[in-house]
């Protein structure tokens, strides 16, 4: 270990974070207008919620409830499309003091490309591709095939020379199979994961609790899913960077995703109970690494002890 306090630094490929706690595309509007209720100062980046080509008016209420320990959603990824945003988020993004990632989302790879086009000339640090979300004319996920997968990679490398990470689904049957397609298509790391499918029924009503019946599942009960998803693709994939993220609340569930193969953990469903989440989950991964005499973030990566 290195003397003075613990390095928190941390590498994601070619790009380097000042701290390797992110807070999660969905999680903080368009980030920019979130400014005045977190404090981004413990992040190493902000991810803006998803945008489209197109206005996307997303889903009608309800849309939005808790389950248990965690939170169903059925949104729908309402945006404004790229070229509002664009005129909306743009002129703001370098007032922020953070990185802010756009997330791009579309029907096809064309879409995904124009949207990551539109986000570089606003001026983003990297763009998220969004691969988690329904392919509305075909009913399924990006994220559920790798060579669908990998056409949209491809097409956003092509459109931006800006750093990508591709957020996968915990859906997936294989989702090395997933993390390898994308990483060989042009990804410089993976985000694992986003929620997954869930559903909730009224009693009383006798109706779904969300109007798409389906939803993403997110919270506290997603951490072991993610976290093996993580250790999966990390042994599976050792050159390819990790961004773990479900279920953070604490500084040791950063430790846990860290030392599972993650270089850096993203907070999501914990700012909505708790804006400034990132300040307190930053003290405990603090703490930890003093407590231990750890000297640097990447110390930790990958460093799960097997029995």
């Amino acid at each position: 270990m290195s003397s003075g306090s613990p390095s928190l630094r941390t590498s994601l490929g070619d790009l380097t974070l000042r701290s390797p706690i992110i807070a999660a595309s969905g999680t903080v509007g368009s980030v920019v207008d979130f400014v005045g209720a977190g404090d981004f100062s413990p992040y190493g980046a902000a991810v803006a919620k998803s945008v489209s080509p197109d206005p996307w008016p997303g889903r009608m209420p309800p849309r939005l409830t808790s389950a248990g320990a965690g939170m169903l959603n059925g949104i729908g990824i309402q945006n404004p499309g790229i070229n509002a945003w664009v005129q909306e988020v743009g002129p703001r993004i370098g007032t922020v003091p953070v990185p802010i990632w756009g997330s791009a989302v579309g029907h096809d790879a064309e879409g995904f490309a124009e949207v990551a086009a539109g986000l570089q000339a606003a001026g983003v640090a990297a763009v998220e591709i969004n691969l988690s979300c329904p392919n509305l004319e075909d009913g399924h996920l990006f994220a559920l095939d790798p060579a669908s997968s990998a056409e949209v990679v491809r097409a956003v490398r092509e459109a931006t020379d800006r750093p990508i990470g591709a957020k996968l689904s915990p859906n997936a049957v294989d989702i090395a199979e997933i993390a390898s397609a994308v990483g060989e298509a042009g990804a410089d790391w993976v985000v694992l994961t986003n929620t997954v499918w869930g559903a909730g029924i009224d009693i009383e009503t006798r109706r779904p609790k969300l109007s798409g019946l389906i939803g993403g599942y997110s919270g506290t009960p997603l951490k072991p899913i993610a976290l093996r998803c993580v250790l999966e693709v990390s042994r599976a994939l050792p050159g390819l960077p990790i961004i773990g993220c479900g279920g953070v609340r604490t500084g040791e569930d950063v430790v846990e995703y860290l030392l599972a193969g993650a270089s850096a953990v993203a907070i999501g469903t914990a700012h909505f109970a708790e804006p400034r989440a990132g300040s307190r989950v930053i003290k405990g991964l603090e703490r930890y690494m003093a407590k231990h005499q750890v000297g640097s973030v990447g110390e930790l990566v990958g460093a799960v002890e097997p029995w």
